[in-house]
């Protein structure tokens, strides 16, 4: 409600009011009424001229022998019954009456609240919009340029994203320079990829772009419990961009309304696909919607119906992936233009430090950094503070609060060191960043790997070696401590993992041949646990069985191997990583050269060296930030 309805329903009750007024002045008795003191009353009494009287309470009014009128008010008088029974008066008693105002505001009032209320709501019904009775209305709202101070300029990472929808912006600015070569307007454009990537960051930049009318939407906007609603928010959506176009509609998270359909567990039509339906012929029906574009978010693609992906209704198809090393950089920019940083900070050295992280991940690693360095009283942020921030991104906050026994300390940095040294001696494996057994998260210890180069595809022998590292933890914890614990865990599950998709997804076996096993058909509705369909024989799942459980073998033989070797560089690093707790890339590397102390290297030698590595991208270590693909993740026996 709002201050009009307040004025209409105040004019009204006055309104109301007065014709009660008039119609009470104008329906009163018009005979004169005589008004008698008491004594002259008891007088006309004791003479016989009065024939009747009425009492109530203290009022008196009757009647002469001549029908004239007459009034008074009479004390508490108890002998005045029989004195008017005596000269034979017709007496008639009544209760007290309340006022006529009482009388006619509880009369009146309820039929004036059921007129105004009505009046209320058929004006709500006629002026449309998010109102009563309006929920067959979209809740889109339009934006327009000078309610969004977001541009591209603030969208860094995706260039190509960005050049496809400026050819939009553009066309809806200046449509015959496109049109006189025949060239049409698409109709929509679909932003796919993972989460934290920038789809809505792109269409909010669209709608700063943009000189024309911006709607925007989520997708779970559309249905409700009511029959029919979702299709008749569509029309009223599409019926509002046709009164504005040229102009863009934003759907973000389409999936909710745009998944497959008839993949129900009953079958029926229900209100989604009526939703959906509406949706297909509006975006390409009988009737066009010219200059009405859509554009739509999802990371959920693998979902949506195909008529929704056909040409004609989403024409474009623009993959938001996660950036590269440059596009990282870019996004760091954008996020620390706000942000006091010293001179010192190297946003090279953190992009490449950070691979894998999304345009969310950057934008909460620059906050977390900033929080911790205010948090120490700093004026500014420093290296060492996006380091701190993001090692708490990736790998949780210092558990240092943890009481470990020194058993347990002892059995992680072998453990640790395991793995550090086991990918110190393997060529061509990810230079080692950072070795601890300080606890963090679920973690006891970690061994952290920093990827010279971005990867996008991997070589067998790549793997092979990855599975190596994984088991060289187990593999130490057996030469030295002569036992097994619960720490490899998470580290014999990543190996398993890795070897069945080398098996069954890659062909990477020889024994099996570059065949590819278990066809991946996720219900749409019924989940991810009935994703995987058995397609191969009982036979051939024993030589899958067979050959995972060879590479896994093979691998912790050789991890066995490389450690028993350099059984010495082991000892040193477990001692080291013991005494300090936290070693760097460049550390692990001189105790391996046998540096029988890291005081033999001086602080000069020590941070040229670390300058070097992070700065030159053939440098084999580097003291850049981790990365989320992490060596080993050693996991407490509660947690499995």
């Amino acid at each position: 409600m709002n201050n009009s309805f307040y004025k209409n329903l105040a004019l009204w009750l006055v309104m109301g009011l007065v014709l009660i007024l008039l119609f009470n002045l104008f329906n009163a008795p018009k005979t004169q009424v005589k008004k008698l003191v008491f004594s002259d009353f008891l007088a006309e009494v004791q003479r016989g001229n009065v024939a009747d009287v009425v009492i109530e309470g203290n009022y008196i009014q009757g009647a002469f022998q001549d029908n004239t009128r007459f009034k008074t008010y009479a004390p508490n008088d108890p002998d005045l019954i029989n004195i008017l029974r005596d000269y034979n008066v017709r007496i008639e008693a009544k209760p007290m009456e309340e006022s006529w105002f009482t009388n006619v505001f509880i009369s009146w009032f309820p039929l004036i609240l059921i007129i105004a209320i009505w009046v209320y709501l058929m004006r709500q019904m006629q002026g449309g919009g998010a109102k009563a009775l309006s929920f067959g209305k979209s809740k889109a709202k339009m934006f327009s340029n000078q309610k969004t101070k977001i541009t591209f300029e603030s969208v860094a990472g995706i260039d190509e994203a960005r050049e496809e929808l400026q050819e939009i912006i553009d066309f809806l600015r200046d449509p015959p320079k496109f049109q006189k070569l025949g060239g049409k307007i698409p109709k929509g454009v679909l932003l796919m990829g993972p989460p934290g990537t920038g789809k809505t960051l792109l269409a909010r930049a669209i709608a700063g772009e943009a000189d024309v009318p911006f709607f925007s939407i989520s997708g779970s906007d559309f249905v409700e419990m009511f029959v029919g609603v979702g299709a008749s928010r569509v029309r009223d959506l599409f019926e509002q961009g046709k009164k504005n176009a040229p102009c863009i509609i934003f759907v973000d998270e389409i999936d909710a309304v745009g998944r497959h359909r008839g993949a129900g567990l009953g079958g029926g039509h229900d209100e989604r696909e009526q939703t959906l339906n509406q949706l297909l012929v509006e975006l390409d029906g009988f009737e066009s919607n010219e200059g009405v574009i859509m554009v739509a978010a999802t990371n959920r693609p693998d979902v949506l119906d195909p008529a929704l992906l056909r040409p004609g209704r989403f024409d474009r198809q623009v993959i938001v992936s996660r950036p590269d090393i440059k596009g990282r950089e870019g996004i760091l920019k954008v996020h620390t233009k706000n942000v006091l940083i010293d001179k010192q900070v190297d946003l090279k050295v953190i992009s490449r430090g950070t691979p894998g992280f999304s345009g969310a991940d950057l934008a909460n690693l620059v906050n977390e950094s900033a929080l911790l360095a205010a948090s120490k009283g700093k004026d500014k942020v420093f290296m060492e503070d996006f380091e701190a921030a993001k090692d708490k991104v990736m790998m949780g906050r210092e558990r240092k609060s943890m009481i470990i026994s020194d058993e347990e300390k002892k059995i992680t940095a072998y453990h640790e060191s395991g793995h550090a040294l086991v990918a110190m001696m393997i060529p061509g494996a990810d230079p080692i960043h950072k070795v601890t057994i300080i606890p963090r998260g679920r973690a006891m210890g970690l061994t952290q790997q920093l990827p010279v180069d971005e990867k996008h595809n991997y070589s067998r022998d790549y793997l092979m070696n990855n599975i190596t590292i994984l088991l060289g933890g187990r593999a130490a914890e057996e030469i030295i401590m002569n036992r097994m614990s619960t720490g490899a865990g998470n580290d014999i599950e990543r190996c398993t993992e890795l070897a069945r998709k080398m098996v069954c997804e890659w062909g990477m076996s020889n024994k099996l041949g570059p065949l590819s096993f278990g066809k991946k058909e996720e219900q749409i509705f019924l989940g991810r646990e009935f994703a995987q369909h058995r397609d191969y024989s009982e036979k051939t799942a024993l030589l899958i069985d067979e050959e995972i459980k060879r590479i896994v073998n093979e691998n912790h033989t050789r991890a066995k191997s490389i450690l028993k070797t350099n059984l010495d560089q082991l000892m040193k690093l477990a001692h080291t990583l013991l005494d300090k707790e936290v070693l760097d890339g460049y550390e692990v590397e001189q105790i391996v050269k046998g540096k029988s102390s890291l005081k033999e290297t001086t602080e000069e030698e020590k941070t040229v060296k670390q300058e070097e590595s992070a700065k030159g991208p053939k440098k084999k270590t580097a003291k850049a930030a981790g990365t989320k693909h992490t060596t080993s993740k050693k996991i407490t026996p509660q947690t499995g």
